[in-house]
């Protein structure tokens, strides 16, 4: 199927859907590459008004659930918090192809798509 690009709106409406689901996280950043299983518990957004400098996000995508990641060494471990965060920016791209969502910005692209449909 073909990736749709869509809005922060329409990314957020669909994501919301699959509260309960059990997704994977794929993250492709820079020399970092992982995946985290997710029970998704709840979808929700920070606004950061008092960042230090522009590293830090001023708009963050927090998936929260239970899970594990997988590390280096394909061994999966508990995370760390019952939050993934994704950090958004003004030029982010949301795309949805029918089965999964890709997220891509300036740091790096993450994939996010249901498990055990």
């Amino acid at each position: 199927m073909t990736e749709q690009n869509l809005s922060i709106e329409a990314f957020n409406e669909q994501l919301q859907q699959w509260t309960g689901k059990t997704i994977k996280i794929s993250k492709q950043e820079l020399l970092d590459d992982d995946a985290t299983i997710m029970d998704l518990q709840q979808v929700t957004y920070e606004t950061n008004t008092q960042r230090i400098d522009d590293y830090q996000p001023m708009h963050t995508l927090q998936l929260n659930g239970t899970g594990h990641i997988e590390n280096e060494a394909h061994d999966m471990q508990p995370l760390p918090s019952s939050q993934y965060e994704i950090p958004l920016e003004d030029s982010s791209r949301y795309q949805f192809d029918g089965s999964r969502f890709s997220l891509t910005t300036d740091r790096g692209t993450y994939t996010i798509e249901k498990l055990y449909e």
